[in-house]
Order: structure tokens, then sequence, then C-alpha cells
């Protein structure tokens, strides 16, 4: 059996009403030699069920398929589960409730080609959401500077062998692809052309969850790695460039400033599904 060229890592934890869209498309991405990992972990519904009936489908699309079920939660060891396993040198790291589109995959190892230590993710496209507050939170979300920042890698971050090498097992902290992210300079990330799907969660309830886990995790980066930070590479948003913004879109504006002024009023580290 040939070595596959590249390994996807799926963490999923609860993902049995997602994990089926995510496959479905990952399965049908344009011919390449690769292996997907779906490490379960923790569930208490059928994610590990639902990932393995597609075993049949990825066999037909020439995949091989893995499907890990373990008991303990935690995205970091459901990660360096799969990484354990995992038999390419090029890595790619999905969440469970992304869609690729079918050129993605092949475009990640075109750009990861070579012996310098490299990062590549694809374009990212939020859908439209169900719920007014959301849909109007991610449209003023993708102007600000992180957004529009080179090869964010949101939902999705791929390294070569020599970029893999930066890190060794994913330490136990709550943003890993923030971490991911900030051991590679800007000028070692790369940003393919092809797309994919990034849901933002449904509501504001949710939303400001998901908005104090992400400050929490940028925090808890800045305390335990000094310096990292410095590697983020987005452009300052100064108040200036805040009022621009607010002038282009003042409902969405106003909608992100009160998620941001309720995550301040509570800190906590549950996970959350989302930005």
């Amino acid at each position: 059996m040939l070595i596959p060229r590249l390994s996807v890592i799926i963490p999923a934890s609860n993902e049995a009403g997602y994990i089926g869209a995510c496959l479905t498309a990952l399965f049908a991405s344009s011919p390449i030699n690769a292996e997907c990992i779906v490490v379960a972990n923790g569930c208490r519904d059928a994610t590990a069920a639902v990932a393995q009936s597609y075993t049949a489908q990825a066999q037909a699309a020439g995949w091989a398929l893995t499907v890990l079920d373990l008991p303990q939660g935690g995205k970091p060891n459901a990660l360096n589960a799969g990484d354990q396993i995992a038999k390419a040198a090029l890595r790619a790291y999905l969440d469970a409730d992304v869609i690729v589109s079918p050129n993605l995959m092949a475009e990640l190892i075109t750009a990861l080609d070579g012996n310098a230590p490299l990062y590549a993710t694809g374009t990212a496209r939020i859908p439209c959401a169900k719920n007014a507050v959301t849909r109007v939170y991610a449209r003023f979300w993708q102007r600000l500077p992180f957004a529009q920042s080179p090869a964010p890698g949101y939902g999705l971050f791929a390294t070569n062998a020599a970029g893999r090498a930066r890190w060794g097992d994913f330490p136990a902290i709550i943003s890993d692809d923030t971490f991911v992210r900030l051991q590679f300079k800007p000028d070692e990330r790369v940003q393919v052309a092809a797309t994919y799907q990034w849901p933002m969660i449904e509501g504001f309830a949710a939303l400001t969850k998901v908005r104090r886990r992400q400050d929490a995790g940028v925090a808890e980066i800045n305390r335990l790695y000094p310096g990292l930070l410095a590697r983020e590479a987005k452009a300052p948003l100064s108040k200036a460039r805040l009022l621009a913004l607010a002038l282009r879109d003042p409902v969405g504006f106003t909608i992100y400033a009160t998620v941001s002024l309720a995550v301040r009023r509570k800190s906590g580290k549950e996970w959350a599904r989302g930005r």
C-alpha cells in the first residue's frame, strides 16, 4: 500500500450532526493519495459510528479512513492521538463542522511542497447563518484585522514535515490553532485560493461564550509563551480604523461591541464551537 501524501486529522467531540457533511466534502476532493483520521473524543452521541459508516465512501474515493473512539474528551489529546498514527509527512488539521471545496486538499499539498518549514490554509467563507444576530456579527467580524490577516487558519490548517517539527505534542491549551499559526513567521504562512466553509455559531449567548473563550486562549498563550503573539502580523485595530468600520456598518458594530462588552462581564474556559 502506498504511503499517503497527506494525513487529515479531524478531532470530533459530539459532532454526529456535522461529521457526515464534513467527510462527504473531504472525500469529494480532487484525486489525491490521502488518509483521514477521525478522532471521536469524549462523545455522548454517535459521532464515531457516523464517521465509521463512511468507510465505503472513503474507499471508493481512494481515501483511507480510520476512526478512533477515545473515552476522554479534550481537543489537544485528540490531535495528539491522530498524529501518533498518521502516516503522511504532510498533516492537515480539520474541524468537524468545516466543509472543504474539491480542490482545497490538492492545493494545500502543492503549497506545502519543499523542505523549508511551511504552514498553509485555504480561503475561509462563512455561510449565511440562520440567526440574524450571527449574520450581522459575522459580516462585521470578517472585516476585522484578524480575519483579514494572511492565512489565519481558523477551522483548518496544514503543515509540511519541517513545519510540524516546530513543536512536539499539542499542548493542553485552549487555542491550538493560534499556537500552531504562531510557530510560523508571516512569510512562512500560505493561503491558497481554494475555499472552505466555516460556520459561525448561532445566537448572541453562544457568540459571547465563544468570544470569551477565544480571548482567554490568546491571554493563555501570551502568558505561557511570551513573545509568540508578536508573530501575529495582523494590522492594529486603531480608533480611526474602528470608527471607519463602525460608520460603514453601524448595526454590525453595535452587535460586535455588545458581544465584546458581555465578554468582559465573566470569564470561562468551557469548550464552544466556532468563533
